[in-house]
């Protein structure tokens, strides 16, 4: 498993994740999600949808994983969406997110 759900394993146990469609949307709206994590695999319209919530309450975004990894790094099955709450782990998310980009290139 790598890093990025490692730490969304470890958000999970310490009760800093908000992960479904509803809670997600709701941790957005509430001022309480620091991170956003959509699946590459979610449809268009989840994407844009909170693509558009994260832009407005701006809340960092990423697109990352298939919904069976973010599931299962949840100890749950498929995910589309996930909301980090705590903001060490998303800035910790964010930065090995960042350095997979730059290692791609």
């Amino acid at each position: 498993m790598d890093r990025i759900l490692s730490l969304l394993g470890l958000a999970k146990k310490a009760g800093k994740t908000a992960s479904g469609g509803f809670q997600t949307e709701n941790a957005v709206k509430a001022g309480k999600a620091r991170l956003c994590i959509i699946a590459e695999d979610a449809s268009e319209r989840t994407k844009k949808q909170y693509r558009d919530a994260c832009a407005f309450y701006r809340v960092p975004f990423v697109i990352y994983g298939t919904k069976e990894t973010l599931g299962h790094a949840m100890g749950q099955e498929l995910r589309s969406g996930m909301a980090v709450l705590d903001e060490g782990l998303a800035e910790a998310i964010l930065l090995n997110v960042q350095k997979g980009k730059t290692e791609k290139k």
